[in-house]
């Protein structure tokens, strides 16, 4: 008791301070582990299941609205040899930045433009994260709590299942887990030129893949963890921070000048609406604080079956678990919270915003769920088998069963008898439907939203004939009310599920992502 009253009566009374002080001498006192070589087991084992999982099934229907967006913007870059201002639907696309789309670019240049062709970036992405979790977890917490983690992560549905999906965040989430453990090595003694490099690289590539929110996953747990050891690790030299900061616009500015002088209101509206204004005054997506419980829980599993033994293994004070609590392990958890609470006080919210959150807390799980010198225990090798049959049957049979019900191309033949011609007019209102442009090589289909109806108005009146792709389920008779007694509106096709158990309908939705109808606007002749 004396002892206990002397160690608080040295414990700062400010809040700030105190937190500090119990990261640092309470939470995670742990001895950290001694760096141990990967082994060749090890590599083989997580190529060839996150592999099985990823590459034969990646070929089924676009999901709209992302992938659709991000299959045809490469696609129509490359169809035009336009390498600086992405194109959709032949317009200017400024809200991010240009790597992916290269990427893309570069994958249908070599195995042609298929959907599959463009999943495949991220699904290399994926797998190359879960690799590089393995190789710097062994360095961090040796090799058999690397493997765990790195196992656990080749199963999680949050990372390898949405990650895998044609959107930025699989990529970016590549940058962010190699950015923040070669920063990580970076505060070590004797950190390498090599390590500083590497550091540098993944900061500037994730910035070129979704802009400055890269250095923010990357730099805040890395400042935040050093803040918080800060008698233990040293800070990194001006000279190195020079040296980030210029090898990062290196890579960077090339890009942001030459769009910006083809696209001179390209910095406003990148910096300042689909970034900072985006964050603190949201214009889509808003969500409440808390959306991203209930995402990352099931994102986690299966190791969210074991959340009581791993919140155990974090809090108590016995001697077997205060062991493993290593300050490597608290800047794992600092980088997986620290990304899911900068998003979670984002107005603007989307569930794949948080895949960089994974890497890290699957390595930090596979700390806490060590039961003695056994990879896994019994109970935890049947739960993972079972779910990994779980995961196989998701990949293979039900999402690409769900994409064909839910894409715009469902009916693909119907939509190719109204909408293959080049010579007619598609017309998507209220929102795009790129997916329909990818599959029939189009880049002229038209976009018109809600409140320019009376524009939309005005060009269907400059043809006799246009073919309309509705994306609401309300659009087609929102506009058979607002047009005028010349222009006759027909509907050529209704997209609407009507033969489906009412159990899948609930399941599927009553009409697909991206098309509910499919109409013809013509122009009538005045009555002499």
């Amino acid at each position: 008791m004396d002892v206990f009253a002397k160690r608080v009566s040295h414990w700062p009374t400010a809040l700030i301070p105190a937190i500090r002080l119990v990261w640092s001498h309470t939470l995670f006192v742990g001895q950290s582990s001694t760096p141990e070589r990967s082994r060749v087991s090890g590599w083989l084992l997580l190529v060839l299941l996150p592999g099985l999982l990823l590459y034969p099934c990646l070929k089924f229907r676009l999901l709209e609205p992302d992938e659709g967006r991000y299959a045809e913007i490469p696609r129509e870059m490359l169809a035009c040899g336009e390498w600086i201002v992405p194109q959709l639907q032949g317009q200017p696309y400024l809200d991010k930045p240009p790597l992916l789309y290269w990427l893309v670019m570069l994958s249908y240049s070599v195995f042609g433009v298929h959907d599959w062709s463009a999943r495949l970036v991220p699904a290399l992405a994926v797998h190359a994260t879960i690799l590089s979790c393995y190789g710097f977890g062994c360095r961090l917490f040796g090799q058999c709590r690397a493997l765990r983690g790195a196992l656990l992560l080749s199963i999680m549905p949050g990372l390898l299942s949405i990650g895998r999906l044609l959107n930025l965040d699989g990529l970016l989430t590549l940058w962010v887990t190699l950015g923040l453990f070669t920063g990580f090595l970076c505060l070590a003694p004797g950190a390498s030129n090599r390590s500083r490099a590497a550091f540098t690289l993944a900061s500037g590539l994730g910035v070129l893949t979704k802009g400055p929110i890269a250095l923010v996953l990357i730099l805040g747990p890395i400042l935040g963890w050093r803040w918080f050891n800060s008698e233990t690790t040293k800070s990194l030299s001006r000279r190195t921070w020079a040296a980030f900061a210029i090898g990062v616009l290196a890579i960077n500015l090339p890009w942001y000048i030459a769009v910006s002088i083809r696209q001179p209101g390209f910095a406003r509206y990148f910096f300042w609406q689909h970034n900072l204004e985006r964050f603190f005054n949201p214009f889509d997506h808003q969500e409440p604080f808390w959306y991203y419980g209930p995402i990352l829980l099931g994102g986690l599993m299966p190791a969210t079956l074991w959340l009581v033994p791993i919140l155990r293994g974090l809090l108590s004070g016995e001697a077997e678990f205060v062991r493993r609590r290593s300050p490597e392990l608290g800047f794992c958890l600092l980088s997986g919270a620290g990304c899911v609470l900068f998003f979670s006080l984002s107005g603007s919210k989307l569930p794949t915003y948080i895949l960089p959150a994974f890497p890290p807390l699957a390595l930090a799980i596979g700390v806490l769920m060590e039961r003695g010198q056994k990879l896994f225990t019994r109970r935890q090798w049947v739960v993972g088998a079972v779910w990994t049959i779980v995961m196989f049957v998701a990949h293979y049979a039900v999402l690409p069963w769900y994409a064909d019900e839910r894409s715009p191309m469902h009916e693909a033949e119907v939509v190719n008898q109204l909408c293959a011609d080049p010579s007619v007019t598609v017309v998507s209102f209220p929102r795009n439907c790129d997916s329909v442009g990818f599959y029939l090589n189009r880049d002229d289909i038209r976009s018109t939203r809600s409140k320019h109806v009376n524009s939309l108005i005005e060009d269907l009146q400059t043809r006799s004939r246009t073919v309309v792709l509705f994306t609401h389920r309300s659009s087609f008779e929102a506009l058979t009310y607002a047009l005028p007694k010349e222009l006759k509106l027909s509907r050529a096709a209704d997209m609407r599920k009507t033969d489906l158990p009412p159990i899948l309908t609930r399941l599927v939705g009553e009409v697909p992502w991206g098309l509910c109808d499919i109409g013809i606007v013509e122009r009538v002749r005045a009555n002499r």
